[in-house]
């Protein structure tokens, strides 16, 4: 049992199981009731995204202090209200089961989704 740690849109893994959008949006021009038949995502976890503030922030960043600034503001971010909380269950939930977490991105070392993979990591999760 474990996590995967996906881009939103890609093709699924045969056992895959439930895939989780930790994006601030849905995909534009997709139908809603079609989110999880083209691969993008069966349950949506926006609050697991930057804020729309940091998600700018993270996208102008050019430079690796400026991705190092985001990254840090971001895991400041999932420790706020709630958020640590979901990421506890979700480490707990991939010892029982399988299931992905994703992102639009192209390249996971400049996503969110790269620093979520590590937020897990240190809560104990299995990670694919």
């Amino acid at each position: 049992m474990s996590i995967s740690i996906v881009r939103l849109g890609s093709p699924r893994a045969a056992d895959e199981g439930v895939r989780i959008g930790t994006v601030r949006r849905p995909p534009r021009g997709v139908p809603k009731t079609e989110f999880g038949s083209r691969d993008y995502y069966d349950v949506w976890l926006p609050n697991l995204s930057p804020s729309a503030q940091l998600m700018a922030e993270g996208k102008a960043a050019g430079t690796q202090a400026e991705w190092d600034r985001f990254a840090k503001s971001f895991r400041a971010e999932m420790n706020v209200g709630d958020t640590g909380k979901v990421l506890d269950v979700l480490a707990a939930l991939s010892k029982t089961t399988h299931f992905a977490i994703g992102c639009y991105c192209e390249d996971e070392s400049r996503c969110h989704r790269g620093i979520l993979r590590q937020l897990l990591d240190e809560r104990g999760a299995q990670i694919r």
